[in-house]
């Protein structure tokens, strides 16, 4: 979180979640906000050989997915608990909610399991090796 949109932060994020996925293929989206245009930006989104795409104009289709966990956010979190008293009490709720999005909230489609579960059965089914038969 930043009390300001600016460059300085949306790369930060960008270095966190390079540092979390360790991967390549990336394809990056982002709304047209300026700080996602940045020269800086953009010259580490190519040095990561990521492929930065933006939504379409004047819709909400192309960030479709972001649009419905800020909507969920707003609800659950802003709404539901504030007013807030301070930045830092906005913050420390919204690392709560995340992890519990991402570590406790059981979802049908996957299982009945959490997000964070899913994923790590993915990628340890994809890192076995096939058996020589």
């Amino acid at each position: 979180m930043s009390r300001t949109a600016h460059a300085g932060f949306v790369l930060d994020a960008l270095e966190l979640a390079l540092h979390a996925v360790q991967g390549g293929g990336l394809a990056h989206q982002s709304d047209r906000g300026s700080q996602y245009v940045s020269i800086k930006y953009t010259e580490r989104l190519a040095e990561a050989g990521i492929e930065p795409s933006v939504g379409s104009v004047s819709d909400s289709y192309g960030n479709a997915l972001a649009e419905t966990i800020n909507g969920l956010y707003t609800a659950e979190v802003i709404h539901r608990r504030g007013p807030w008293r301070s930045f830092e009490a906005v913050e420390f709720a919204t690392l709560e909610w995340v992890d519990w999005l991402n570590n406790r909230r059981i979802m049908e489609p996957i299982g009945y399991i959490p997000p964070a579960e899913a994923e790590e059965r993915y990628y340890a089914m994809i890192d076995q090796k096939p058996i020589a038969a």
